[in-house]
């Protein structure tokens, strides 16, 4: 099973879809609790390449993107490939 990492905050709706699509594909996930101008949000941006938004996904160190991006691999089929690596 890969490792899938999940920076997120409270209250977040995108963070929720996304925890939300990982648990109905059975993946196994860190979730990070990332609040604005915690040292974890400051990680995920760096990781992320800059992006300062939650979540933020990576799946075996590789940046997935946020939420409608992971919705978007889901839809192509390529989520199901990464998450059975």
């Amino acid at each position: 099973m890969p490792t899938v990492e999940i920076y997120t905050q409270p209250w977040c709706a995108f963070c929720a879809r996304a925890r939300n699509l990982l648990e109905s594909k059975g993946a196994t996930f860190r979730e990070i609790d990332a609040p604005q101008g915690s040292p974890e949000r400051a990680e995920a941006i760096e990781r992320s390449g800059g992006r300062t938004t939650v979540p933020q996904i990576f799946i075996d160190g590789l940046h997935i993107g946020g939420s409608d991006e992971l919705r978007g691999l889901d839809r192509s089929g390529e989520l199901d490939r990464l998450l059975a690596v």
